[in-house]
């Protein structure tokens, strides 16, 4: 028998009649989520952030160890790696820009349709990528090719996770949106653990990838996880927040202009949140594979090794990271997360210095799947519940995307310019970049130390009224 879970129905009744705009602030015990819907609202929400994070690690790996020689061969490989990581930096900074269309779009027609054409955008673009020429056979057209797939897939992106984080807090019960919120993250360990199994196959077993056809196997796998993820979300019920809020109030949705006015210190805030953590994310998965393979000189497959095993060690940490969320407050766990990143920067680059693959997983663990994905998991419930009703999918949208922008993208972009300005004054050593691990620890600490100082002016939103129209900070 399927047991519905009904949103504060319980104290609704105890309360005893509700005026009518406290009826609708509770609103949502009208519609009944039964446990058949959130499960299956976790599993798409959970496929989407797969396959996002299946190509963004995908992206990250061939951006960190083939895509230089494949697109931009004529080139130093030192402006190869710089070139392939723009990119990838492309990605991101076309996200703000889907985050806000989609964002508005989710705000006004729900957050399941908008659902469906993210992933249609991502999962079609990466399969695409896998199809592209290289430059030794259309010469510039491929790297262009590329580029524009590239910014598709990031059109895409930049409201798929926001959408996933606020139709699961918007579905959760009260009490356990941390848990439920961080669950479709768990899609990130799960694109990850897929994305580096393929690739740690493919450059285990195939000796030169770059002159064989293998290197688009992974991408044209995008196409499965595509097709599964949309049958999911064709049968998704639309939230039970959204449900609720009455058709004249979705026409009104707010425009860009007046969630900017009304919005701007909670989108800010959110911003200081997410440095250390999509920075970090960004570092670890790409610039930190780069760093050990191209400057420390360990074999290719090492880097697709060491991620695999810190995405396993966050399946673990990511929904823990919710529940403590739950019990002791998004804040406080965000918090803690933030300052074991900051506090490892220093150890973790060290042991990637020196090229040891056992302390190489090891370091990779802590700093990504244990502090980086801890701050994950507790974000899934915590910027929704920042935002009002009427603009919760734009807002959590914006402040993901811009921040992924200033964190996220740039932070390969600046680490592999350190790398070579460090390879380029120590041009006569042994490994002439070891040594800017350094710098690339400070870089890290920086983040990390934005983010902490981010959690000090944030006020603690754990179980608030989803019915809200306002910002958490302006209630």
């Amino acid at each position: 028998m399927k047991q519905p879970i009904l949103a504060g129905a319980a104290q609704m009744r105890a309360a005893g009649p509700l005026p009518r705009a406290a009826t609708r602030d509770a609103g949502m015990a009208h519609h009944t989520v039964t446990t058949a819907d959130l499960r299956r609202a976790a599993w798409t929400s959970s496929l989407g952030s797969a396959l996002e994070y299946y190509d963004f690690a995908l992206y990250s790996l061939a951006a960190a160890l083939v895509f230089g020689p494949l697109f931009f061969p004529h080139q130093s490989p030192s402006i190869a790696l710089i070139s392939s990581f723009g990119t990838y930096f492309l990605g991101f900074a076309v996200r703000p820009v889907g985050g806000i269309l989609f964002g508005m779009m989710g705000d006004r027609y729900g957050r399941k349709m908008v659902l469906l054409i993210t992933v249609t955008l991502m999962g079609g673009a990466s399969t695409a990528i896998g199809l592209i020429p290289t430059y030794q056979s259309i010469g510039i057209w491929a790297p262009v090719l590329l580029i524009v797939l590239r910014l598709l897939q990031g059109l895409g992106a930049g409201a798929e996770q926001a959408g996933a984080a606020v139709l699961m807090t918007e579905y959760a019960p009260k009490g356990q949106r941390g848990f439920y919120a961080a669950l479709p993250f768990l899609g990130i360990q799960i694109g990850t653990v897929v994305a580096a199994v393929v690739y740690f196959g493919l450059l285990f077993h195939v000796r030169d990838v770059l002159d064989s056809w293998m290197w688009r196997l992974p991408f044209l796998l995008s196409s499965l996880i595509l097709v599964v993820a949309l049958y999911m979300r064709v049968k998704l019920k639309e939230s039970p927040a959204f449900a609720e809020i009455e058709e004249e109030e979705r026409a009104q949705s707010q425009s860009l202009a007046e969630v900017v006015r009304e919005s701007w210190k909670t989108i800010l805030l959110g911003m200081g949140l997410r440095m250390a953590e999509n920075g970090g994310s960004s570092i670890y998965q790409v610039l930190a594979v780069s760093y050990s393979v191209n400057v420390v000189g360990m074999r290719n497959a090492t880097g697709a090794l060491s991620l695999l095993c810190a995405a396993i060690v966050g399946a673990f940490v990511v929904p823990a990271a919710g529940m403590l969320s739950d019990r002791f407050g998004r804040i406080k766990v965000y918090r803690a997360f933030a300052i074991l990143q900051l506090v490892a920067a220093i150890p973790v680059w060290y042991t990637l210095s020196l090229g040891y693959l056992p302390l190489t997983i090891l370091a990779l663990s802590i700093a990504l799947g244990c502090a980086t994905w801890g701050m994950f998991g507790t974000q899934g419930a915590l910027l929704p519940e920042m935002f009002g009703s009427r603009h919760r999918y734009l807002g959590v949208s914006m402040t993901r995307e811009i921040s992924a922008v200033l964190s996220g993208g740039l932070a390969p972009l600046v680490g592999s310019v350190i790398i070579a300005m460090v390879s380029s004054h120590y041009a006569d050593a042994a490994r002439p970049g070891l040594i800017s691990w350094l710098p690339l620890a400070l870089y890290v600490m920086l983040l990390a130390c934005m983010t902490i100082v981010a959690t000090l002016f944030a006020p603690e939103p754990r179980d608030r009224d989803l019915l809200d129209r306002r910002d958490l900070i302006n209630s």
